[in-house]
């Protein structure tokens, strides 16, 4: 629907549309400007209340004489202010009314003027709980689209930056940001995502960006590997758009979403580049190891205590010395479902709480469960690595996609045997062979199709790409 010139027609409109009588945030203030009625509709809260103080101020000084007959020559004349614009649809306003941009009619123009001076509540751009580094930078993603925009432009000063901005939810109109390098990104994969984004039939993105991600990749859910990267620091996000990736950005959530992602790309670390390549290759190469410990070491283990017999003498300090009371399969998973319970009720409990439940968790799990005959004392140390290794990784999702794994793994194991393991382990290398990344590549790029020279770029932190080799200019002999 059209804007009409009439103020009195337009103001009906808006009442009945936004009810400013039942919605008491939902703030409109009819003013004379030039001789003119005129009404500023904006949302309590939202609005820098100083900037549009000083713009009504000025509108009282303007005089019927002065008064422009259209409303671009207005706008060229008396809104001084930077960020304003033109609008004559009606659904247009209220959704950026909604999203906090106040706007101004006058009687005789049928144009209303947009004022984007708003403001949103948001916390300190502070280091992510999560995403922490030893060396590097300690500013993390918030909850404001603009400010997380702000933070990658501060990174990448160039015009090639782009940053395209796509409302989804028919309810919610969440917006989202599309950040990406000219030149450099995948056309293709760009296209098929602002397709999929558009097409998204969803009243609201409750979850965010999760809501996101299963809307735009809907298939193969039972695979548990993550399709996505999500990191809340900046420098991460810049650097990932400069190696030609696309970040999504999804206002109120404090994290960008990295496209396209492989396994070894949400292996990666800010750490690996904020230290020399020789210790950023020693992180990068533990965290490889770490990833095969923390999903065959119990499973492995636990093949060993049921075949005793190929235990070499070298490792005979393995078995089990204390009776079992409990069969060690269910004292494994016993285990892997009581650490996440204990995980839930630490991100549950009250920060002046931690330490007390720290201090029982560790006393009735740790000596008090062996001597009751529960657990014996071998299963709490291999299980104990395998939770504080689980940490290691920065992904969630991939912590628990290898819990998932381990526990298919140690189930097969002790029904098959040895012919169990193999077929959790093959299962395991068939989610991650099998999976795909949202480009439809390979999940395992560059070992499926296999590239040596990118495989060695994953594996081993090479000088910086940006840091040129000196030239060394020789003296002239004498």
């Amino acid at each position: 629907m059209k804007l009409s010139d009439t103020l009195d027609t337009n103001m009906q409109y808006f009442s009945k549309t936004l009810r400013p009588d039942r919605n008491f945030d939902v703030v409109y203030h009819v003013i004379r400007v030039g001789g003119r009625n005129g009404c500023v509709y904006f949302i309590d809260g939202f609005t820098k209340d100083d900037t549009l103080l000083r713009l009504l101020q000025s509108f009282a000084t303007i005089k019927p004489e002065s008064m422009p007959r259209t409303a671009h020559e207005f706008s060229k004349l008396y809104l001084p202010y930077g960020e304003t614009g033109l609008d004559d649809d009606t659904d247009s306003l209220v959704t950026q009314l909604l999203s906090g941009v106040p706007f101004l009619l006058i009687d005789g123009y049928d144009r209303a003027f947009t004022i984007d001076c708003r403001t949103y509540p948001a916390r300190g751009v502070s280091e992510p709980e999560k995403d922490k580094v030893l060396r590097g930078s300690r500013d993390g993603f918030v909850e404001t689209l603009v400010f997380n925009t702000a933070l990658i432009r501060r990174r990448i000063r160039d015009p090639k930056l782009c940053m395209e901005i796509i409302t989804a939810g028919e309810s919610s109109r969440t917006d989202i940001a599309l950040c990406y390098m000219e030149g450099r990104v995948d056309t293709n994969l760009l296209s098929t995502i602002k397709s999929r984004i558009r097409n998204v039939q969803v009243d609201a993105l409750t979850m965010n960006q999760e809501s996101l991600a299963e809307c735009i990749y809907p298939h193969k859910w039972y695979n548990p590997f993550p399709k996505f990267r999500f990191s809340e620091r900046p420098d991460t996000a810049a650097a990932s758009i400069l190696e030609g990736n696309i970040i999504v950005i999804v206002d109120n959530s404090p994290s960008a979403m990295i496209l396209p992602s492989s396994i070894f790309d949400i292996i990666e670390e800010a750490d690996d580049y904020y230290f020399p390549p020789l210790t950023g290759t020693y992180l990068r190469l533990s965290r490889t190891v770490i990833f095969f410990l923390t999903l065959f070491l119990t499973p492995t283990w636990l093949l060993l205590m049921q075949n005793t017999e190929w235990i070499p003498d070298w490792l005979a300090f393995i078995q089990v010395a204390d009776d079992i009371h409990v069969a060690l399969i269910f004292q494994l998973l016993i285990l892997e479902f009581a650490i996440d319970g204990l995980r839930l009720a630490a991100v549950n409990t009250p920060s002046m709480l931690t330490t007390p439940l720290s201090v029982i968790a560790g006393i009735v799990l740790g000596e008090y469960s062996v001597k009751s005959g529960w657990f014996n004392s071998e299963t709490m140390l291999y299980m104990a690595f395998v939770t504080i290794a689980n940490y290691s990784m920065t992904s969630f999702e991939l912590g628990y996609a290898l819990k998932f794994m381990r526990v298919i793994i140690l189930i097969l194991t002790h029904f098959l045997n040895l012919w169990g393991f193999i077929i959790g382990t093959v299962i395991s290398i068939l989610c991650l062979v099998l999976n795909r990344t949202i480009s439809g590549k390979s999940y395992i790029y560059p070992l499926i199709p296999f590239r040596f020279s990118e495989l060695k770029k994953r594996l081993f932190r090479n000088r910086l790409p940006h840091i040129k080799k000196p030239e060394i200019k020789k003296e002239r002999e004498p």
